[in-house]
């Protein structure tokens, strides 16, 4: 499986592919803002435990049907690589399922499927994750197998290398054959220079060529350690069942400290920069990157009051039908852009960028759509925003914090993210209240202060001829992801 930034990352991500997922709006649907249902069940309380050897579990039940989601997060990912083995992070991903001291390659997937569930992974540029939703009372069952693997992963020289094919052909198929995953790429390893983030997380195909078993064997034995990960369940558990299960399962896998990692802070950009990015394809794209700050913590500061002032901007923008990029630049017979978006990135173990997105109508050129799409930020750094536009999208917010309790899979995939950040875990909690904090004039002061052309790097899509004989490419169907 795979995540925006993930080969399936982090909602508040940006420039990322998701086969799963797809892009991800921060915020409900506008129908949900207009009428609140009660929620399906109260928020349960969550609990955390740390097992003897660093191992974080993470449990908070849900028992409106009698299933439960297991997850492991190793708080790894692809800006933990080294330039020359770009890729080994989702690499391992995909050889976790290739065998263990006991298992065969593929028995894994199997033995989950006899228990009746389902299961995957993904890594992103932040984190790894694997996962297995089944019938609550077999969680004991995987969470014994991916004890195992988490300890005992092994894989022959030559399972690498026909595992590594699958991922190349991954690569083909969903980056250098889609012209639109290609422009993001380079238009990330433009806009950072010195960050890891500037890598993709499928690795580049330079690296993937050269990438050996030894290369993902290292990475496991380095950053595959209690100390690094987390066990979060949800679903119809009782925490101290869980907690004696992860014990029993986890609690003795020998653990060694964390490496240390070393800061790599991004220069400060000096001048616009701007790539054309040749591909075939029918109609062109213009992205803009804007360097912004990230919220590092819930604690109010410069940079995380303007990160969640950042966040509600790109709602205003972007966040319901009929916002104001959707009704300036995509409706009336003087349209510019067939489609625009925009996303801020709001949380993440790197930098982050705030991002505007817009696909030219025909007869329309990138230029005018680029144009239109900084001149709504402008209007907003002029006029500011109306307190009724501010009281959607905080509306909005809430109604996705009720709505997402239907899925325990969703509550698992935020406890995780939020543990890899580093956050409580009530943060989405005290994060609704932050953003309902937010008010116009923050919001009017970040459009004024952060989308100059000294932090902006622009991408456009340059559409070419197809090869009439070109045949498409269909990623593998073994592929994880």
């Amino acid at each position: 499986m795979s995540t925006p930034d993930s080969v399936c990352g982090h909602a508040f991500q940006t420039f990322s592919f998701c086969a799963a997922a797809g892009r991800q709006r921060l915020f409900a649907s506008a129908a949900l803002s207009q009428q609140l249902a009660p929620p399906a069940a109260a928020a349960s309380p969550v609990s955390q435990f740390k097992l003897a050897n660093g191992l974080t579990v993470i449990v908070k039940p849900d028992r409106r049907a009698p299933t439960a989601v297991h997850m492991l997060w190793v708080r790894v990912g692809s800006m933990d690589e080294v330039d020359g083995a770009s890729g080994v992070a989702h690499v391992l991903e995909h050889m976790m399922f290739k065998g263990t001291d006991k298992l065969q390659p593929g028995e894994f997937s199997r033995r989950v499927a006899a228990l009746g569930g389902r299961e995957n992974a993904f890594t992103s540029m932040d984190y790894t994750g694997y996962y297995q939703q089944v019938p609550a009372n077999r969680l004991g069952d995987v969470m014994a197998l991916e004890a195992n693997r988490f300890a005992h992963s092994r894989y022959s020289d030559e399972e690498f290398a026909k595992e590594l094919e699958v991922v190349k052909e991954e690569r083909r198929s969903r980056t250098e054959d889609n012209p639109r995953a290609l422009m993001f790429e380079q238009l990330r390893a433009t806009t950072f220079i010195a960050s890891p983030y500037r890598r993709p997380v499928i690795g580049w195909m330079g690296d993937l060529e050269s990438l050996t078993a030894q290369d993902a064997r290292a990475f496991f034995q380095r950053w595959y350690t209690p100390a690094n990960a987390a066990v979060v369940v949800v679903g119809d558990v009782d925490p101290q069942q869980v907690l004696a299960l992860a014990k029993q399962h986890y609690g003795g896998i020998k653990t060694h400290a964390v490496p240390t990692r070393k800061p790599r802070p991004e220069p400060e950009q000096r001048g616009l920069r701007r790539i054309d990015v040749k591909a075939p394809a029918e109609q062109a794209l213009v992205a803009l990157a804007f360097r912004v700050p990230q919220m590092t913590s819930l604690q109010p500061s410069p940079d995380n009051d303007d990160a969640l002032a950042l966040t509600v901007l790109s709602a205003v923008l972007d966040g319901y039908s009929g916002a104001r990029l959707d009704r300036a630049l995509t409706q009336g017979p003087d349209r510019v852009a067939d489609s625009a978006s925009a996303g801020n990135g709001l949380l993440g173990r790197g930098p982050q960028t705030f991002s505007l997105v817009g696909v030219p109508a025909a007869g329309k050129t990138a230029a005018q759509v680029e144009a239109a799409l900084r001149e709504q930020v402008a209007r907003i750094a002029k006029e500011g925003v109306s307190e009724a536009e501010l009281n959607r999208v905080k509306t909005q917010w809430v109604a996705s914090e009720v709505y997402k309790r239907d899925s325990v899979m969703g509550q698992a995939q935020e406890l995780g993210h939020y543990w890899i950040q580093g956050l409580p875990l009530d943060a989405d909690a005290q994060l609704i209240e932050r953003l309902r904090g937010v008010t116009a004039a923050q919001v009017q002061a970040v459009a004024q202060k952060y989308f100059g052309d000294d932090q902006l790097t622009v991408a456009t899509l340059l559409p070419q001829p197809r090869d009439p004989n070109a045949r498409p490419r269909v990623a593998p169907l073994d592929a994880r992801h």
